[in-house]
């Protein structure tokens, strides 16, 4: 038999027990499903997570207040003392203190509301200085930001994200207007333009204000000069990690400290945040790819079963091919190519079936769901290789099949 006339013969066997193939394919067509489906979870999931990060700003150090040693010598956790101050930015900021390190804004945030006429919206008040809109790259759609001259004066004015300025004065334009913070008037002097949203804060919602007028006219009392975090922008990617040190080495010296370890602030890099969201996102993507895995073990034990199936009831016809000169060969040969084309078939379907997935899934999980070309096309290998594998053992029984004994068979 030609390998043509083999493939017809494999595609009539399928067809004649329809319900059979449909059910041997069924097991491929989930576990392929969900490899496309788990790979494209992990990737579209490592991307979002990239792009939030990515968000904050470019080539970012962030410093936040470390832990601190308390009473009886216990250390607090990282972020629950109020260790950073304006003047630790300052000193960062002076020319020739840290050479890589091109830009700095320190920042505190409170949850305030504000409102407009009769409107009222709850966000994030943030106090920053003018190098901030850099740091974090960030564009304004309207108006201007803060200038160094808001600061000095203290100045009631406000830049407002895009999602703020479209709660408190809709569509209309909201440079110029007027919004009230804490019983205090302030002028709204911009607008950002949308970064989105990640999942530690909505980029778009927050009210941007001087840190002087923060400190002294939203805060006030005893933590007016401390800062919840100081933003740092290396002058170029290749300075990131020197920056760092300059950084780490700077702020030791402001605090008097003399060893690292005990150092009472955090600096973490953009290199760092994104290295750990990479891992957790892979160790995940694993996770639920080994599981996928599984499904693809059962499938292929399906395929095996159907074939074994399929060569106890066609023993007779099996006899008669041998009888009439059909060698081992073109036995094997046969379950094999049936195998293959179950493989191949499921595979296919579990493409399709991931492929609808992908466009549907987004909408329930809020996550988007990558397709990756080559994920698919290993997809479909794998199912042709499952089909050869698990068909092997059947085929094989076929073939060593005496033709005496095939006929005789009942």
């Amino acid at each position: 038999m030609s390998w043509l006339e083999t493939l017809r013969t494999s595609l009539e066997a399928i067809r004649s027990h329809r319900l059979r193939s449909g059910l041997t394919m069924l097991g491929i067509l989930i576990g392929i499903a969900a490899v496309i489906l788990t790979v494209g979870l992990g990737e579209g999931a490592q991307a979002q997570v990239t792009s939030a990060i990515n968000a904050l700003g470019t080539n970012l150090l962030v410093v936040t207040p470390g832990s601190t040693t308390g009473t009886n010598g216990v250390r607090g956790g990282a972020g629950s003392a109020t260790t950073l101050t304006v003047h630790d930015a300052n000193a960062l900021a002076v020319s020739g203190v840290a050479p890589d390190i091109a830009a700095v804004a320190p920042t505190t945030t409170r949850n305030t509301s504000l409102a407009a006429g009769a409107t009222t919206w709850t966000t994030s008040v943030v106090g920053t200085t003018p190098p901030w809109q850099s740091v974090r790259a960030r564009t304004l759609a309207e108006g201007r930001f803060l200038t160094d001259q808001d600061v000095a004066s203290e100045a009631a004015n406000v830049v407002l994200g895009p999602t703020t300025a479209e709660q408190l004065f809709g569509t209309a334009n909201a440079v110029g207007r007027t919004v009230t913070i804490n019983s205090i008037p302030f002028t709204v002097v911009g607008v950002l333009t949308s970064a989105g949203t990640s999942a530690a804060q909505n980029q778009d919602d927050q009210a941007i204000v001087p840190i002087s007028t923060a400190a002294d006219r939203l805060i006030g009392g005893s933590t007016r000069s401390s800062v919840q975090a100081i933003y740092l922008q290396a002058s170029t990617s290749d300075t990131l990690s020197a920056a760092y040190q300059e950084a780490n080495q700077e702020l030791l010296a402001l605090h008097h400290i003399t060893d690292s370890a005990s150092a009472d602030f955090t600096i973490a890099s953009q290199e760092s945040l994104l290295s750990t969201a990479s891992s957790v996102t892979q160790t995940l993507t694993l996770l639920l790819g080994g599981v996928a895995a599984i499904s693809l073990l059962v499938g292929g034990i399906g395929v095996m079963n159907i074939m074994l199936v399929s060569v106890t009831e066609r023993i007779r016809e099996i006899g008669l091919r041998k009888a009439v000169g059909a060698s081992p060969v073109v036995i094997r040969r046969q379950f094999m190519v049936e195998a293959s084309v179950l493989g191949l078939a499921g595979g296919l379907l579990g493409v399709l079936l991931g492929i609808i997935g992908a466009l549907i899934l987004p909408h329930l999980v809020g996550i988007e769901i990558a397709i990756s070309p080559s994920a698919t096309v290993i997809a479909i290998l794998t199912a042709i290789a499952i089909g050869l594998v698990f068909g092997v053992y059947p085929a094989s029984r076929a073939a060593r099949l005496a033709p005496i004994d095939a006929l005789r068979s009942e």
